[in-house]
């Protein structure tokens, strides 16, 4: 199988992204002649994170990506010949070369998706051999996938629709790694940018960023700008020189609010004239080097005045200390007043955009009715998912040969579900959630206004459903190897990712003390499951 020609595509196909005990599985399969056995395999997780009540599908493309780029090399099977015994038989090497995905099958459910615990994310099928080797780059690529779009979906749901959200946590991401796939599903999860340059390039996510305090605090105020002259905006007119222009609205704008003309720093306002100078269409101004009322925000206003007068509008400000709620409303205050004053109404309107180890509290109240900020940027909080670091995903085997297999173990919470299987969501009248059913592969699927017996999970007894409407979960992405349908774009998966919130009811989709959402097994998959543990307790 060809990788896809692109640079993201080579970079992630590494096979040896794997566990040992995968190689050592795979020597014992060859060894028993069943390499080329049948199997299928579920990737799923066993509790939604952060004790909600839902989770977001994310990862396939990657994983389709890794898939149709897999391939042992050289170099790899020389480094698990040394690390396998060294009586290991030659030929099972020159099998690892010859391995490829051509006969694997992927269904999934679409990136965006809501997923439930126990239902699959991934089903996996193919030769025995190659879909054990699997296990560990799936896991890899779909759990951290999953839990950055999950926690960001989570702090759009608290921020509302309204706020602008910037991804900027790449230096506290795990690793170059951890930090392109937090930029990259946090969008898909509902952030509107991120900081990363290098989502931008490989993944289209949209960048942004301004300038940070050092930018400030590099200039003391006796620097002289090489070329400090500014056309106008509308590109006709003489050009003026910014620098000049600033210090004379300085005295204005000290002199509306009440400051000395020397109080303002002159080291903050030649950055704000240099950073204005370097893009006069998107100035912003950080405010919070020194201080924001007696420097920042006159510095700010003067830039911006000047700016004005020749057909420029800037585009924000920016805090990055302090109570961010309190200081925001206090500069819309100054910004009102001073709209007012120098007849410039845009001013009123100008975006505040707030960061600083902004957390779910913390952004639930810069959220709140009558907050005046603008733009939330989040790091730490976004990339490191804090309140729950894994969401613990699991690859299982649940047939072979066409023959289902049950894992039963000591915990009855580890149980698997056997057999190739169907899942469905079923969907009220109104177009409500009501509950996912698993079911049997070989089973007829659900139909619409007819009665079904269903057994959910963790309950004892059955319960009846009528659906309104039927949607069946996973599609078919790859068959044999094979591309069955583009995959969605990234901004197209956010877009279906936000529909699906919004489908959720305010039950489920409460981010404390959530309404659990039901998953239910068929009659004729509660049956098997009952006929496999009475069986394995024999």
């Amino acid at each position: 199988m060809a990788a896809e020609q692109d640079p993201e595509g080579r970079a992630a196909a590494r096979p040896l992204l794997t566990d040992l005990y995968q190689a050592t599985m795979a020597l014992g399969y060859w060894r028993a002649g069943r390499a080329q056995d049948q199997a299928e395999f579920e990737l799923f997780f066993r509790q939604c994170p952060f004790g909600g009540a839902f989770a977001l599908a994310a990862g396939l493309r990657d994983c389709v990506r890794f898939l149709r780029a897999f391939r042992l090399r050289d170099a790899d099977v020389q480094f698990l010949a040394s690390a396998l015994p060294p009586d290991t038989d030659p030929a099972f090497f020159e099998h690892l070369r010859a391995l490829d995905c051509s006969g694997v099958t992927v269904r999934a459910l679409p990136e965006g998706s809501l997923a439930f615990p126990g239902v699959p994310l991934l089903q996996v099928s193919g030769p025995l051999l190659v879909v054990q080797l699997l296990e560990t780059p799936l896991l890899c690529l779909v759990s951290y996938a999953s839990l950055i779009a999950t926690n960001a979906a989570r702090l759009r749901l608290i921020a509302g629709p309204d706020k602008r959200l910037l991804e900027m946590g790449l230096r506290r991401a795990q690793g170059p790694d951890g930090g392109l796939t937090a930029s990259t599903y946090s969008y898909l999860g509902g952030f509107d940018a991120s900081s990363n340059v290098l989502a931008g390039q490989l993944r289209g996510v949209p960048v942004a960023g301004t300038l940070a305090h050092s930018f400030v605090t590099s200039f003391s105020g006796s620097e002289v700008p090489p070329d400090p002259m500014l056309a106008p905006a509308a590109g006709q007119g003489s050009q003026v020189d910014l620098a000049a222009s600033v210090e004379m609205w300085l005295e204005r704008v000290c002199g509306h609010l009440g400051l000395g003309v020397q109080e303002p720093h002159r080291g903050e306002r030649a950055a704000f004239v240099a950073y204005a100078l370097a893009f006069p269409r998107a100035f912003q101004g950080l405010l919070d080097t020194y201080s924001v009322r007696r420097s920042g925000l006159p510095n700010f206003l003067a830039v911006a005045l000047a700016l004005q007068e020749l057909g420029y509008q800037a585009v924000g400000v920016r805090l990055d200390s302090g109570d961010l709620l309190q200081q925001a409303r206090e500069i819309r205050g100054v910004f009102w007043t001073a709209a007012a004053q120098f007849g410039v109404p845009w001013l009123q309107s100008v975006p505040i955009a707030v960061s600083n180890n902004i957390d779910e509290e913390e952004l639930a109240r810069l959220a709140q009715k009558g907050s005046e900020v603008n733009v939330i940027g989040i790091g730490t909080s976004v990339v490191t998912c804090p309140r729950q670091p894994s969401l613990g995903c699991v690859y299982k085997l649940v047939s072979v040969g066409g023959q289902p297999r049950m894992k039963l173990t000591e915990d009855p919470e580890k149980q698997t579900l056997p057999g190739s299987k169907a899942a469905f969501r079923l969907l009220g009248s109104d177009g409500s959630l009501l509950l996912d059913v698993l079911q049997l592969a070989e089973e007829p699927p659900p139909q619409a206004d007819q009665e079904l017996r269903v057994w959910p999970r963790g309950a004892r007894e059955s319960r009846t459903v009528r659906p309104a409407h039927v949607e069946p979960l996973l599609r078919l992405w790859v068959q044999q190897g094979q591309l069955c349908e583009p995959l969605p774009s990234l901004a197209e998966s956010r877009a279906f990712a936000q529909q699906s919130l919004h489908r959720l009811s305010p039950a489920h989709r409460r981010l404390e003390q959530p309404a659990l959402y039901q998953v239910a097994l068929s009659e004729k998959l509660q049956a098997l499951v009952d006929r496999l543990s009475a069986r394995g307790a024999l």
